[in-house]
This record gives structure tokens, C-alpha cells and sequence, in this order.
């Protein structure tokens, strides 16, 4: 989407000229990227170490996490005896590659598994009745959760009564105690959790209810997942690399900081994605249309990834599992070409309930802290991405709400300066359910409380929230001259990558820059040169052909901008991807 920089607020992080130097010299790094990671709080040696050279060997020892040995030693006595067991996932892209991990590595340990991923539409989120009863038809004694159950209250105490142990793994903010349901909390948690309502499992291994965990603090469900690989086969490397690419997928997928932990395995994981070693990726990689030799974390972000997703949304994610476990190359590429097919509509569908709800959108709704929309017939697989959207155009929480049946059920999305998950706590008495991050959440109410819902999250944050947090904020990591950017600093910059959350590309900033043949290119993208002290490079702004008419030919301008090497017709040129432009003063 356009930015429109003269409507935001710039923010140019600077840092003392001597410590850039040091920074610099100690990293073997240019200024530029020197005051980059000083930017992002990495300021010893140490730290510097650590994060231009990601090592597997550096991973945290599993065994921070709570109840951790419990799990395991449940785990390999269900080996020991023979006992079947039940891997219970969600339906998004963490929870499917977290399943995937879980199925294939107990598998190799020995064990009868099977595995269950509920119905987004049927059963709704996380671990449920439904999953206990797959485990009661089975035969399953032991159930193990991956990427939920930390609010399964309901489930767990059904499979306690029915025999059925249950280890949930999970990585979602559990319930305080402020809520109302009665406190209850499993065996041989550590001490600091008292603050937490949790259900009544054997074990219960979640980064979130330690009020630090090392490492692991930020895991994905996926990354639990891995983590208890790790643990079980006592850090056996030959064994345990082979699921990184997993790791690395459901990592990206669920947005967490790819910092400590993650950032190991998302750098890792992608060069197996990259080799296609897994044969399910591989097809998928060729579905999608990514040439093998061609792969960039963009392409696990932006295609393969909403693939994997596009099978829980709007069928069954099981599809998705079987295509990351299986050993077929026929069955790989059938069920890669049904998630393309999925895919594209899954696109079509959230393009009619994007253009619905910014239509029903009026100046009340824009005007009140959330957003919160809901319309019979919206399918409930997309409303996630389109509350994304919505967040991201008015910079607001937003609350997308399908209706069925007198229930509506949907997603929500948050801007960084907004909790949801704590937000929507504040309204838990309204809500039939809720769970997710502080980013993200799903929940369900009755339909006659939603007006209720919108007027109390929105009270929630405009008294949480300043003006001044409302207005979008553009961070500019450094600012530079023309004459600093070459196609050996955008080189430089990749050793910063994997990029992601809490670990954004970079992006720099100039000022008075001359605009030199601005004219739009393609599918309404602007392309011009930018000139400043005799040197000039060019530029691209993807959809930012609605700003023509303010960049003509030796205007000066602001611009904020991620460096890129475009190659084309067999060279390699700079080039500046455009993020925002504004008249220069």
C-alpha cells in the first residue's frame, strides 16, 4: 500500500557518531549498518556476535521451559507401553507446520500417532470437545497439544474425566486471574505462574506463563513444537535439523520477533526450504511458481505461506499436514496444486469481504478507537486478513465479525501500540470466547452484544491510547545521502537478514532529493530517478501511481527506502523501493 509520507510522522533514529565508528570497526560493518543494529539494541560485542552469526548451536536448552521434563517423560512412557497418541493442531500455517513437527518426530521416536485438526467452520478454534473425542474413538490415551490448548478449559477436564492425559505446547497468552472462571492450575508448574488461570493438564509447556524463559520467550507454536524434538532426542543434530524447515515456516507464519531462538531457526530453516529437501515444500515451491534456485524469504511470505494457510480457511487443513509429512512425489504435487487452486480463491473471497466492509464503513466507525464490522454471510476462513487490512488503512484495532446463527465469530487484528488480547480481556464478559497475542486474536460473542462489544473496546482504547499513538509512525533505521548507497551496502545488509518482525528490512531515509522522469510503469507503480549532489539513482514505489501529480520533474523531495538490487536483462542495477515520499522543507 502507498504511503503517503506527508500524512505520517517520520522517525529517524540518530546515534552518537564515535559509537557508530566503534560499532563498525568491532562489527566489520559500514556506518550504515552500524547504527542499524545499534538502532535494534545491539550494542556489545556479544550481542553484535550473536546476531550476525546465527548458529544452531546457540539454541536454548528446551529444558527452560515449564513442566518440560513432565511432558517428555509422559511422552516416552507412551512409547514405552505402546500407547496410541493424539497430536492435536489449528488450522493456520504455525499450527499445521506445528502438527507436521509433533507427527513426524514422535513418529521417528517410536510412537503410534495420529493427528486432528479441526474444522475452522465446524469446530472453531484450538483444542476442543471435538478433539477428545477423536482421541475416545481412537483408543488415544494421551492427548498432546500443539499451537493452542492454553484456554481449553472445557477439553481438558472432558479428557481428564474420560482417562485421557493431556501435555498441552502452546505459545498463546493464557488467562489472568482478573478473568471469571474458577483457577485452576497443573501439576509442577513453577511458582511464578500463580498469576495465571490454567487448565487442569498434565503438563502445560508454554514459554508465556514464565515471566522469562531465555530463548524461548517469543516462541511460535511451531517452535514449541521443535523445541520439544529438541528435548526428546537430547539435541541429536542429525536427527532433529530435518524439521528447522518446519520451524522456520509456521515461525514466519505467525509474525513472532525473529530474535534469539527464532532467528536461528527461521535462518536455518530457510536454507533447507531454499535446497527443497522436504518433498512437500518442493512441490509446493513449484505450484506457487518459484523457480528452485530462486527462493527469497518474500517468497515464504507472501507465497508459500498464504498457501499453506488457504487450506484451513476455506477447507480442511489436514490436506496441508499430509503435504508437509508425506513421502509421495505424486501425492506432494496433487495436494501442492489443490492449495494453489485454494489459493486463488481464497483471494477472490477476501476481495468481496474487503470491498463489503470498507463499504459498510462510515464516519462513526472511523471515528471510535476499534474498528469492529459484521455481516451475515462473510466467510469466516478470511476475516482475519481483512481485519489486517482495515488495521493497517486507519491504524486502529480491528474486529472482523462473521454471523451465523445468532453467534458471530471472527479476528483482530492490532496496531503495535495497542494489547488486543488484554483489551479483549476487559470485555471477556461479553464475549463467548476469546484467545491470541497481543497482535492478534480470535473470538465469538452473541450477535445482540456486539454493539456492547464496539463501545467498550473502543472506550478501552482511546483511554489507553494518545492522539499522537493514533497517527501512523514511518521508523527510518538510518539516514544517508545518495552517495552512501551502493550495490555492496545492499549486500552488506543481507547479513542482517532473516527479516521479520522485530526485525524489519532496513529502511533509510534522504532528504532533498531531486525527481528526474517521474512516470508511471506497470500496474500503477512510479518510477523515476532521484538526484542529490551531481549523483543520482533509480526508484520504484509499488501502487504509488496516485502521487504522480506531486513529484514532477525537479521537485524535491524526502524519500524512505529499502535499497534493492533489481536484476534484468542479464545486469544488476540499484534501485530504491519507494516505502514513502513527501515534499522536502
Amino acid at each position: 500500500m502507498a504511503l503517503d509520507g506527508s500524512t505520517c510522522k517520520w522517525v529517524v533514529n540518530k546515534t552518537n557518531p564515535e559509537y557508530v565508528a566503534y560499532v563498525a570497526k568491532i562489527a566489520s560493518v559500514s556506518p550504515t549498518v552500524a547504527r542499524i543494529l545499534i538502532n535494534r539494541g545491539l550494542k556489545t560485542p556479544e550481542q553484535l556476535a550473536s546476531f550476525l552469526n546465527p548458529d544452531i548451536g546457540k539454541l536454548s536448552d528446551p529444558f527452560d521451559l515449564p513442566c518440560f521434563k513432565t511432558a517428555l517423560d509422559r511422552i516416552k512412557n507412551a512409547g514405552n507401553t505402546g500407547e496410541r497418541v493424539l497430536v492435536c493442531g489449528d488450522y493456520d500455517a504455525d499450527g499445521v507446520t506445528a502438527t507436521a513437527i509433533m507427527v513426524e518426530g514422535l513418529r521417528e521416536f517410536g510412537l503410534d500417532v495420529h493427528y486432528f485438526i479441526p474444522d475452522r467452520i465446524v469446530h472453531g478454534y484450538g483444542f476442543g470437545i471435538a478433539g477428545v473425542e477423536k482421541a475416545e474413538e481412537i483408543g488415544a490415551r494421551l492427548i498432546i497439544t500443539v499451537d493452542c490448548g492454553i484456554t481449553s478449559f472445557e477439553a481438558v477436564q472432558r479428557a481428564n474425566a474420560e482417562g485421557i492425559d493431556v501435555v498441552i505446547t502452546d505459545h498463546h497468552e493464557p488467562l489472568r486471574e482478573d478473568s471469571n472462571k474458577l483457577p485452576v492450575t497443573s501439576n509442577e508448574l513453577p511458582e511464578n505462574t500463580s498469576s495465571f488461570i490454567l487448565p487442569e493438564a498434565l503438563a502445560i509447556v508454554n514459554p508465556k506463563i514464565l515471566n522469562s524463559a531465555a530463548g524461548n520467550l517469543n516462541l511460535s507454536g511451531a517452535g514449541v513444537a521443535f523445541k520439544l524434538l529438541q528435548g526428546l532426542f537430547e539435541n541429536n543434530w542429525d536427527i532433529v535439523h530435518k524439521f528447522l524447515d518446519l520451524a522456520a515456516m509456521g515461525t514466519a507464519a505467525d509474525v513472532v520477533p525473529l530474535i534469539d531462538d527464532n532467528r536461528i531457526i527461521v535462518k536455518e530453516g530457510a536454507k533447507l526450504i531454499h535446497s527443497g529437501q522436504r518433498l512437500g515444500i518442493r512441490a509446493l515451491k513449484e505450484a506457487a511458481g518459484i523457480r528452485q534456485d530462486a527462493f527469497r524469504m518474500s517468497s515464504l511470505y507472501y507465497t508459500m505461506i498464504p498457501r499453506i494457510n488457504a487450506a484451513g480457511r476455506i477447507a480442511n487443513a489436514a490436506d496441508a499436514v499430509s503435504l508437509l509429512t508425506t513421502r509421495s512425489e505424486s501425492e506432494a504435487g496433487a495436494l501442492a496444486r489443490r492449495l494453489n487452486d485454494l489459493n486463488g480463491k481464497r483471494q477472490k473471497i477476501e476481495e468481496s469481504v474487503y470491498n463489503e466492509a470498507t463499504g459498510m464503513l462510515g464516519e462513526m466507525d472511523t471515528a471510535l478507537g476499534a474498528i469492529v464490522l459484521a455481516s451475515e454471510g462473510w466467510h469466516v476462513g478470511v476475516v482475519g486478513i481483512v481485519a489486517s487490512k482495515l488495521a493497517e488503512r486507519y491504524n486502529k484495532p480491528a474486529i472482523v465479525l462473521s454471523i451465523e446463527n445468532g453467534t458471530a465469530k471472527g479476528s483482530g487484528r492490532s496496531i503495535p501500540q495497542f494489547d488486543l488480547h488484554r483489551g479483549l480481556s476487559g470485555c471477556m464478559d461479553v464475549l463467548k470466547r476469546f484467545g491470541g497475542h497481543k497482535q492478534a486474536a480470535g473470538l465469538s460473542l452473541d450477535v445482540e452484544k456486539i454493539g456492547e462489544f464496539r463501545e467498550r473496546l473502543s472506550r478501552t482504547v482511546t483511554d489507553t491510547l494518545s492522539e499522537e499513538d493514533l497517527v501512523p509512525v514511518l521508523s527510518i533505521d538510518a539516514a544517508v545521502n545518495i552517495a552512501d548507497i551502493s550495490i555492496e551496502l545492499v549486500e552488506e545488509l543481507a547479513k542482517l537478514e532473516p527479516f521479520g518482525c522485530s526485525n524489519g528490512e532496513p529502511v533509510l531515509g534522504a532528504k532533498g532529493l531531486e525527481v528526474v522522469q517521474p512516470r508511471i510503469v506497470g500496474n500503477n507503480h512510479l518510477k523515476m530517478h532521484l538526484r542529490q549532489n551531481g549523483r543520482r539513482v533509480d526508484s520504484i514505489g509499488f501502487d504509488f501511481g496516485k502521487l504522480l501529480n506531486t513529484v514532477e520533474a525537479n521537485t524535491v523531495i524526502d524519500a524512505a527506502f529499502i535499497p534493492t538490487i533489481n536484476e534484468w536483462d542479464g545486469g544488476r542495477y540499484l534501485q530504491l523501493n519507494l516505502k514513502a515520499i513527501r515534499p522536502s522543507f
